[in-house]
């Protein structure tokens, strides 16, 4: 039995091949390979689902240019209170709302020798759409809260990340791995 090819709603091209490798590739060029595993109740996960998260801004311009200008988001649908962007096949929101204590109040955990800031969110990278990133936020003046880098190096999970902040205080990870294999790794 040869491939199998299904694009979805999202422009997502899914390959499916007999070895059990499963590939896709999205419009704007980001690769994920995976294996299908079977979770912890027994379903098989075939594909990638995309997730919808929102985020607090406080300065709703502000934000929509660090999206859509810095990172090259494209952006959806939006109202005078939120902005939705294409994060890679996902949906992030940006909502404004009033500043509050939260981003004060911010947290960190010690992770290979640097304080990670909590809570962030971010994406998985190939390493070279990561190295390409990072060229593209520095070009940008982006100050780094961790600087682009590897982390774990020669262990299991080794990883290249980088943290930064947007506009409002949100911290965001961009992270990439050799061996995607190593992403759940113990």
């Amino acid at each position: 039995m040869g491939a199998l090819f299904v694009v979805n709603v999202l422009g997502l091209i899914y390959c499916y091949q007999p070895a059990g490798i499963v590939a896709h590739q999205q419009r704007c060029g980001i690769h994920f390979y995976f294996k299908p595993q079977k979770n912890k109740l027994g379903y098989l996960n075939m594909s990638l689902s995309p997730f919808h998260l929102a985020i607090p801004v406080d300065d709703l311009p502000a934000a929509r240019r660090f999206y859509g200008d810095v990172f090259g988001l494209e952006e959806g649908r939006s109202s005078a209170q939120w902005v939705d962007f294409n994060f890679y096949g996902h949906q992030l929101v940006i909502h404004e709302i009033a500043k509050t204590g939260s981003h004060e109040h911010a947290s960190t955990n010690p992770v290979d020798g640097h304080d990670v800031p909590v809570p962030h969110f971010g994406i998985v990278l190939d390493w070279d759409q990561w190295e390409a990133l990072a060229e593209r936020l520095k070009s940008f003046g982006i100050k780094f809260i961790i600087e682009p880098g590897v982390r774990f190096k020669g262990q299991v999970g080794e990883q290249a990340t980088m943290f930064l902040l947007d506009p409002c205080g949100n911290a965001l990870e961009f992270k990439a791995f050799k061996d995607t294999g190593q992403l759940f790794a113990k």
